[in-house]
């Protein structure tokens, strides 16, 4: 089983990224939050940062393109192969935020798909690299994903990562599992499923309805339980039988000891990269708005953090939250 920790953006920049892969094991490829190229041809500062090799060493990091254009999705690959190494390239139809959607970009792709379809077919007949696509199941319905799949499966897409929820949904109802199956049924493009995986008993109960599935991307739930990963790779290993040996160094479960020595370099690395008690307050909240999960009997400290507005104040309570 591969599995893949998905790009959120804001969240899985560099910073996040070394620092989880300091302590936690079980990611097979880390999927950089996207590049928006436009007509000016030139990455930004935030975007260099986060892709520079120097950045994602001892890690498989595919960068993430968000665009309708193909010429920019060619030029941004072309610049990120040859001036920094890489020889995967992500396609974002998958976002839905609304200021995305509106532009035509991310999950707002989906809803013109003869434009997609050219898309693809100029991006193929140029591209040197390999390309894989994370996609949503639609706009409007998950009705649209038949008709997307047989676009998808008319090019040599490296991947094809579902998120079987529609624009709409976001990150609410239920993923609509008919959407995969059907791709698991119709797809000559190796599928990974993405979507409310939060435990090893989610993934049982998605290799239960999909034993042929052998990738999965995680998102919020390794934000949740950044342990995530090898607790699935134990089950892996688990199925397999002990006969059969499958290398991983999952370590112990996501313990105090472990996450304190998560936080404690990831609270370091933002007070450098950031300006002031404010910016590096808000991104170590945002932290424990996911891994505060783990402390379902510590909800009024949490809630403290959350209300926290001095550094000094923030490292007392985290302190009482992770005595060991």
């Amino acid at each position: 089983m591969k599995i893949y920790f998905a790009p959120l953006e804001g969240i899985t920049g560099y910073v996040y990224r070394n620092a989880f892969h300091s302590f936690y094991t079980g990611a097979d490829k880390y999927f950089i939050p996207f590049i928006s190229p436009n007509q000016n041809r030139v990455l930004s500062p935030r975007e260099i940062r986060d892709i520079l090799p120097a950045h994602n060493q001892g890690m498989y990091a595919v960068p993430q393109i968000l665009t309708n254009r193909a010429e920019y999705f060619l030029w941004t690959a072309e610049e990120l192969e040859e001036k920094y190494g890489y020889q995967e390239v992500n396609l974002n139809l998958g976002c839905p935020s609304r200021t995305v959607v509106s532009k035509g970009k991310g999950a707002g792709f989906l809803a013109k798909p003869e434009e997609l379809d050219a898309f693809f077919r100029e991006v193929f007949e140029n591209i040197r690299i390999k390309v894989s696509v994370k996609t949503r199941a639609g706009m409007d319905s998950p009705n649209e994903f038949y008709h997307l799949m047989e676009i998808f499966n008319k090019y040599p897409i490296h991947e094809l990562i579902i998120h079987p929820r529609i624009q709409k949904d976001y990150y609410n109802n239920t993923p609509e599992l008919k959407v995969f199956s059907h791709a698991v049924s119709e797809s000559r493009i190796p599928l990974c499923y993405n979507g409310d995986i939060f435990t090893p008993e989610d993934y049982r109960m998605l290799k239960t309805k999909f034993p042929e599935t052998d990738r999965i991307m995680l998102g919020r739930g390794l934000l949740m339980n950044p342990a995530l990963a090898e607790e699935i790779k134990e089950e892996v290993k688990a199925e397999a039988g002990p006969e059969i040996n499958i290398e991983t160094d999952a370590g112990e479960r996501t313990d105090l000891k472990r996450l304190k020595a998560f936080h404690d370099r990831l609270y370091h690395d933002y007070s450098l990269v950031m300006s002031g008690d404010r910016n590096v307050l808000f991104k170590m909240k945002e932290f424990w708005a996911y891994a505060g999960n783990l402390f379902p009997e510590r909800e009024k400290l949490l809630k403290r953090i959350k209300k926290a507005s001095r550094l000094c104040d923030y490292e007392q309570m985290v302190r009482e939250l992770l005595a060991i």
